[in-house]
């Protein structure tokens, strides 16, 4: 009597070419991420035939997909040949159809595969790997030539309808924005924007000439997190450090225009944090950074945090925002995170490592925590694993509820325990791409979904409906140039009609 997993065998030996390489790759496919994406390319490469095993409700009881949408999200990505629906244990599959190869995640290499005895005695090969992400700038291309003259802003279809969301709830939740209490406590940057005209290559050296035309200053940094709560509608009390110069008075005279109650503590010692960005053609040329890395003394630290204690009892949600310039030092973060624990406090974070190296890490409880994949591995020093892998290592090491892993151009991943009652799930997944087609400024994009979402999450919204509004912010701010605080009618504006 021929089994499953021998029948499912012969349809693919069916339709693949014959005397070609079958390369096999299986798992739920739940929702399809970048790292399902880097993946499949990898393992597309390595034969000549590249079938997708999904399991079917027997191996995924708990996948909050049906095995037949989990197909067709598989069956749509181009190096994908062939899509079958697994009923049985992985490694019968191995047995009978014999594939050159199986590649599975490097998160699978230290553990029980049962499948590595079976090949071994046919000469496969079992590979790890989470493959690369070297498809992003081709699909992203791709996507550029097929938006021809559409808005930049394109928010997804499929993904409010999976989740529940309704649109006009989400614009209820944005407008009761005003009635939250934020503080925001980080790192200050002033941001400087020198627009210039290109004239050429110089004729002595290989260096290319321009002509300042405009220089702009912007609130950055944690500053701007705060800026972007209060324009979104809350009462925001921001928190950082600065030095004594015509940066901090910057800072002061932008944090009151627009109605953020700011407590700057001024070090002597140190400059106020200052980038300072060349731009030509629409295009960024060179970043000079100006600052000291080095943590306040325990006397500023001590004065911080009585200011902090004295203001948790009057607000709902705390925000950290880390560029990793001194303002947080751990002991601080740590007493100011178990004194919010106690008052009840929410807490989100973000520590940035673009051009310094920062540790999200280190803020353990939070409710929410939004790492760029770069700053998760960074934290974990783990630069094998795939992204669901990466989020869960991120999550266990934080002890957040919720994760969110930046991915620039190809979107989000969202990480969470939230799981419906009797799923018998450990954790969900699922992905959101970005919605800006067109961004003109990929600076400040992390800070909007951060200060966005959270304040969705303080008013009691659902992860999925918090990592939308997350996204939509992300897609209005990167589609100007500079930190220009965000406001509520933006956002609504986008969901207008929905």
């Amino acid at each position: 009597m021929t089994t499953l997993s021998e029948a499912l065998a012969a349809e693919i030996r069916a339709a693949a070419p014959a005397g070609s390489r079958i390369v096999l790759v299986y798992g739920y496919f739940n929702a399809i991420h970048p790292g399902h994406l880097r993946q499949l390319y990898f393992a597309a490469d390595q034969g000549d035939y590249l079938v997708v095993g999904v399991f079917g409700r027997e191996l995924a009881p708990d996948a909050t997909n049906t095995e037949a949408d989990r197909s067709a999200a598989a069956a749509l990505i181009e190096c994908v040949d062939q899509v079958v629906v697994m009923r049985e244990a992985p490694e019968l599959l191995v047995a009978a159809l014999k594939p050159a190869v199986v590649v599975k995640g490097r998160e699978f290499a230290g553990q029980a595969n049962p499948e590595k005895a079976v090949m071994a005695a046919y000469g496969g090969r079992l590979i790890f790997s989470s493959g690369e992400a070297k498809f992003t700038s081709f699909d992203l291309l791709e996507r550029d030539i097929r938006s021809g003259d559409r808005q930049p802003i394109e928010l997804p279809k499929g993904y409010p309808a999976k989740h529940g969301i309704d649109f006009a709830g989400m614009r209820a939740r944005i407008a009761a924005f005003s009635g939250l209490r934020v503080c925001v406590f980080g790192d200050v940057i002033i941001d400087e924007y020198v627009n210039c005209d290109a004239l050429g290559m110089s004729q002595e050296d290989p260096t290319i000439v321009v002509r300042p035309l405009k220089s702009e200053l912007f609130l950055g940094g944690a500053g701007i997190v705060a800026a972007h709560a209060r324009s979104l509608g809350a009462e925001v009390t921001f928190l950082s450090v600065v030095g004594a110069d015509s940066f901090a008075d910057y800072a002061r005279e932008r944090l009151a225009s627009v109605g953020v109650r700011s407590e700057l503590l001024v070090d002597e010692h140190r400059p106020t944090t200052h980038k300072k960005r060349y731009r030509a053609s629409g295009k960024t040329m060179l970043r000079v950074n100006s600052y000291l890395q080095q943590s306040i003394d325990d006397a500023m630290q001590a004065d911080m945090l009585a200011r902090i204690e004295a203001l948790l009892p009057r607000i709902d949600l705390l925000i950290f925002s880390d560029f990793s310039y001194g303002a947080l030092p751990q002991p601080l973060v740590d007493q100011v995170i178990a004194a919010a624990q106690r008052h009840g406090v929410m807490i989100a974070a973000d520590s940035q490592s673009s051009s310094q190296t920062g540790d999200v890490s280190r803020f353990r409880g939070a409710t929410l925590i939004t790492p760029t994949e770069r700053e998760a591995r960074l934290a974990l020093n783990d630069f094998d694993d795939g992204l669901v892998a990466l989020s869960e290592k991120i999550r266990q090491r934080t002890e957040a509820r919720h994760v969110f892993v930046t991915l620039g151009a190809e979107g989000v991943l969202i990480h969470t325990l939230d799981v419906p009652a009797g799923s018998g799930a450990k954790w969900l997944d699922d992905r959101l791409p970005a919605f800006n087609l067109a961004p003109k400024d990929p600076a400040g994009a992390g800070d909007a979904m951060l200060v966005s979402a959270a304040m969705a999450l303080c008013q009691g919204a659902p992860i999925w409906e918090a990592a939308f509004i997350g996204s939509l912010a992300s897609a209005v701010q990167v589609g100007r140039v500079g930190n220009i605080p965000l406001t509520a009618v933006e956002l609504l504006k986008e969901l207008e009609s929905r």
